[in-house]
């Protein structure tokens, strides 16, 4: 009797769980309480019918004039604009050059050639997604990193270590001397096609591989194959100049006598370019969903096949701010990274957690940690900005913090975005300063072997 009775509320038990694995009637009876048709709530929902959520969720009691005085700021001229485009990262390393070179030329308005270093951007990650293939031909296709390679042959976002590889291979050149064109501007269409002909080639040095080809040949065939991509950078970008000859100039005058450069010689000279703006700098990430004071490497995360996988320290974000306000008090401006989507207000260009109220709109709680954000993709690292500016109280903690955006003089505040510490905290993951304003613990760090985590990892993220 007892083992029927058992047997029956098991069976109820189970026809419960396996009744609530679906949305039954029943369920969706149940479901439909979570909304009441309260006056309140049709007036919500009439609101929401017709209005952007963002801007219904400005949070008015946050509204107020916004602070612009910070007490330490480097102070620049000129913004750029991306326009449509993920080259943010290259747009943020050349202008933390390009500050360098206007103090050193002498000038106010001055911009370094984003186009020559974006040609070489993509030939070179052409050539690391060939030699990938070249490299992995052994491997099943359906492998996971064969498959990660053929579903990211290339990219226009890109990290620090891109920039640092590049322009210490190929040097840099001004603004004019290769400007823009529409397809840097715009980089989707045309990197689409290139896309394409690189998962082409990519098959072919596959199939060559499995006829028996020798490494030599293989090699012989990724050069013919690269030949192509060559003739279409040049097509869409222009063809990038081995010498130049060039004067800075101040109100549309020379300001000296033009001279003949190479890009790597030009660098050198503008840039003061004794320093190796790889070894010299660290990159320092606050990422909570692993574990502090580590050093971990990306895998495939460079532009350069012979270049450097994207390499960081992970510390808490209280002993990453000092590096930070050290760097900025010697004038020294930084490549910074952010998830910069999240409570951004476009048309006041202010960043802050406390100027949305999407809970009391949407009658629901957002209360994922950063950790948490991270491990369920929620957040990431997904823009680079220059970071220029941090205004302290009376105790030496940071209040806010000022960047300078790649989006147009147009966009936020005159081309500036500021953040609330808060939001700095929740949001930044990494900067980028030089060894000299590092703690002892971060050298003793470097010397750790890095722990490598492979390109699906999901920290791995170029910003756009």
């Amino acid at each position: 009797m007892k083992k029927t009775i058992f047997c029956a509320i098991a069976l109820s038990f189970c026809a419960i769980a396996q009744a609530q694995t679906d949305i039954t009637p029943d369920v969706l009876q149940a479901l439909r309480g979570g909304y009441a048709a309260t006056p309140t709530d049709r007036a919500l929902r009439n609101a929401l019918n017709n209005n952007s959520i963002g801007q219904m969720a400005v949070n008015q009691e946050n509204a107020q004039r916004t602070d612009t005085h910070f007490s330490v700021e480097v102070k620049n001229t000129g913004i750029s604009d991306q326009q449509s485009s993920g080259r943010c990262w290259l747009f943020t390393g050349t202008n933390v050059l390009r500050n360098r070179a206007m103090r050193r030329l002498g000038i106010k308005d001055f911009f370094f050639s984003q186009v020559y270093l974006f040609f070489y951007d993509q030939l070179e990650k052409s050539n690391l997604f060939l030699q990938g293939i070249i490299d992995t031909r052994k491997e099943a296709i359906d492998s996971q990193t064969v498959t990660w390679l053929f579903q990211h042959p290339l990219s226009d976002g890109g990290t620090y270590t891109g920039v640092a590889d590049l322009v210490a291979k190929y040097g840099l050149v001004p603004q004019d001397v290769m400007p823009e064109t529409y397809s840097s501007n715009k980089t989707s269409e045309f990197s689409g096609h290139l896309k394409r002909k690189l998962r082409e080639a990519g098959i072919l040095l596959r199939e060559k591989a499995q006829a028996g080809a020798s490494e030599r040949e293989l090699q012989e065939m990724k050069v013919e194959q690269l030949k192509t991509v060559y003739r279409m950078l040049v097509m869409a970008y222009g063809v990038p100049p081995t010498t130049f000859t060039w004067a800075p100039k101040s109100e549309g005058k020379p300001l000296t006598e033009a001279k003949k450069y190479t890009p790597q010689e030009f660098y050198r000279e503008v840039c003061s370019g004794e320093e190796d703006l790889y070894a010299d700098y660290v990159m320092l990430m606050n990422d909570p969903s692993r574990p502090y004071d580590q050093v971990y490497e990306i895998d495939y995360d460079r532009h350069v096949y012979e270049g450097h996988n994207w390499k960081y320290v992970n510390l808490d974000i209280e002993e990453l701010k000092p590096m930070a306000i050290k760097s900025l008090q010697d004038s020294a401006q930084m490549y910074f990274s952010c998830d910069v989507g999240k409570f951004l207000n476009r048309s006041t260009g202010m960043l802050d957690i406390q100027g949305y109220d999407y809970e009391s709109l949407l009658g629901t709680t957002f209360g994922m940690t950063k950790r948490q954000r991270i491990q369920t993709f929620d957040s990431g690292s997904t823009h680079a900005m220059t970071l220029m500016a941090v205004d302290l109280d009376a105790q030496g903690k940071p209040v806010k913090w000022k960047v300078e955006n790649s989006w147009g003089a147009e966009s936020g505040m005159k081309g500036y975005l500021i953040m609330t510490d808060k939001w700095f905290d929740e949001y930044m993951f990494r900067v980028v300063v030089n060894r000299k304003y590092c703690t002892p613990k971060v050298l003793r760090l470097l010397e750790k072997k890095a722990v490598k985590l492979p390109a699906w990892d999901p920290m791995f993220a170029e910003e756009e």
